[in-house]
């Protein structure tokens, strides 16, 4: 049966998507990337390049921004996301957006947003201070209008993103009561099972700006390095020692990617009770992450040889989401009475 007739009119939307600052690892994987090939066929979704926002903190670097948005799409299409049942969208392509953003900017307090735990978690650890750019402090107005503009009642996020899609919820109400109809819907969060990997070095999280990722687009090499950098137990000192499964990074990400539950639990009561190597988890680990990528790099590569046909397949998918945001900024604009003509 083709995939596109799968999904029924009426299903419900997802708005998901990347700011493309760097290329796709695996905590994207884990976390969302799996998850959103799983969603294309029971869901309306949109996924979208989140190009401006990321300009929020790297507008002195916009061309990293501007190579990543190929990369970022490069790693969606080969993990297995399809353009002819999810929309792929490039955020700065749609003006909508940004004119949704200006309106709603009335529907919310700076004191609200200097609340938001989120964003006060972001600016301590860009070490913004008070020197806050404008722009990153309202991005959850931004990320309210992206939202709203696809009538998303979905939106995958992790535990520490919650605060925005409160956020959101709370301009959507705003908006109605301003209006005295529904007009927009308010959004449930979606949080996977895993919605974050630690890193390599067993920091909290993977994070292309601690450097402490696994790519997508990874090597043999690099995995093998990388696998051999993970964390274990700092007590299990001698193969004969009892060792620790809490805290240990390599059985964490074992517990993600073995596809083989049953033996990783043997392994692990192996561990605990001594007489295994960390060596040895690392090999189990290395041979999973090898298995997982490798057709995840193979298809990325076939696909890196075209990159117009990666730009044709954005643009066209675009073209389809700015028609759904701008009707959505009709209705707003005529909710809050900017309508004359």
């Amino acid at each position: 049966m083709d995939k596109e007739i799968a999904i029924k009119p009426n299903q419900p939307t997802i708005l998901t998507g990347d700011r493309p600052t760097g290329p796709l690892h695996l905590g994207h994987f884990v976390g969302s990337l799996r998850n959103r090939v799983v969603y294309q066929y029971h869901y309306r979704q949109f996924i979208m390049l989140a190009d401006a926002q990321a300009l929020t903190d790297n507008i002195d670097d916009p061309g990293k921004v501007h190579r990543n948005v190929v990369e970022v799409a490069l790693d969606y299409l080969a993990v297995g996301i399809d353009p002819k049942v999810s929309t792929l969208l490039i955020q700065s392509q749609i003006p909508e957006l940004a004119e949704l953003t200006f309106y709603y900017l009335n529907l919310v307090t700076v004191a609200r947003l200097e609340r938001n735990p989120t964003v006060k978690e972001e600016i301590r650890l860009r070490g913004f201070e008070r020197d806050i750019p404008a722009g990153f402090l309202t991005y959850p107005v931004s990320q309210a209008a992206d939202i709203t503009a696809f009538k998303a009642s979905l939106v995958p996020v992790g535990e520490d993103q919650l605060p925005m899609i409160e956020q959101t919820n709370e301009i959507v109400r705003r908006l109605n009561r301003i209006a005295g109809r529904e007009v927009l819907i308010e959004a449930t969060a979606l949080v996977p099972t895993i919605s974050r990997l630690p890193g390599v070095d067993g920091k909290a999280k993977m994070s292309k700006s601690l450097n402490n990722t696994i790519n997508l687009g990874a090597t043999p090499d690099e995995i093998r390095a990388a696998v051999k950098k993970i964390y274990t137990d700092p007590l299990h000192l001698r193969v004969q020692d009892p060792g620790h499964l809490e805290g240990n990074i390599a059985f964490v990400y074992l517990n993600a990617f073995d596809p083989d539950q049953a033996g990783l639990a043997e392994l692990k009561a192996h561990y605990v009770r001594g007489g295994l190597a960390d060596s040895v988890v690392k090999e189990r680990l290395d041979a999973c992450l090898q298995e997982l990528l490798a057709p995840i790099r193979a298809r990325r590569q076939e696909l890196s040889e075209d990159r117009g046909h990666i730009l044709q397949l954005l643009k066209d998918g675009t073209a389809k989401a700015r028609e759904v945001a701008a009707q959505t900024t009709v209705e707003v604009k005529a909710a809050l009475g900017l309508h004359y003509f």
